[in-house]
């Protein structure tokens, strides 16, 4: 549980008493600035850990060729990649419930985070270094530059709560579309532009998920937050990741 944080002369921040210093995060803010910029950098610690995961996860999945070998050498192999791919969606059911419960939620975000590492590892494996690096780079770029705006836009009073119905409804055509990919494979430039449409949403998301890590999440809600931004940044990557494997084909 989200501990109670008690500012000068033991004054309750979570009663709203004290007088804080600290910079609203956005106009008529009724909580404490600090208990927030706790909740703040709880989430982003969690979620610079799973990154830190699913680096070193992928980069052993790169670097140790018979990782990749295995699952492509085989009917065995085969089954078990699939079941990698699906074992994240899995996962998430169970944190789903018990996302408050620690430190049950530690253990299922942990398991959760490695094995989508161990899934974008193996993409990772078949495609080159050079499109790996690009999509790495241009990633960290646009998730630090969307997550100051976002920052900044909130101060100003902007609000991105609008943006969930139309990203929801654009995510739901893209998993359609990439369900019809897989019996009507599409060519290089379509590809291309699959992957642009998809990187768009997912900036939007980063948007959107960011806005209510200021604003709407409940302080025992941190691992759900972690998991949704943490989710947004590995998408864009792999969005990326195809637009640079197809340029490169």
């Amino acid at each position: 549980m989200w501990k109670r944080t008690f500012g000068k002369n033991g004054v309750d921040l979570e009663e709203g008493g004290g007088n804080s210093n600290t910079p609203l995060l956005y106009p008529m803010m009724l909580e404490s600035p600090e208990l927030r910029w706790g909740f703040i950098r709880k989430i982003y610690t969690i979620l610079t850990l799973q990154l830190i995961l699913t680096i070193v996860v992928s980069s052993i999945v790169v670097s140790f060729h018979p990782i990749s070998n295995f699952f492509v050498s085989s009917t065995i192999g085969f089954v078990a990649y699939i079941g990698i791919i699906i074992l994240p969606f899995i996962v998430l059911i169970p944190l789903s419930c018990y996302y408050q419960r620690h430190p049950v939620n530690l253990l299922l975000l942990t398991l959760f985070t490695a094995a989508l590492s161990l899934a974008v590892g193996l993409t990772c494996a078949f495609t080159s270094g050079k499109a790996i690096l690009e999509a790495a780079i241009l990633t960290a770029v646009v998730v630090i530059t969307l997550t100051l705006y976002t920052f900044w836009a909130a101060r100003r009073g902007h609000d991105f709560n609008f943006l969930g119905p139309f990203l929801s409804g654009a995510l739901m055509v893209l998993i359609i579309f990439s369900l019809i990919q897989i019996f009507f494979p599409l060519g290089k430039i379509s590809t291309m532009i699959y992957g642009a449409v998809a990187s768009i949403i997912f900036c939007g998301y980063i948007i959107y998920d960011t806005d209510n890590l200021i604003k709407r999440y409940s302080y025992d809600e941190y691992i759900w937050a972690s998991v949704s931004l943490y989710l947004d940044i590995i998408n864009l990557f792999l969005h990326l990741l195809t637009i640079f494997r197809a340029a490169d084909n």
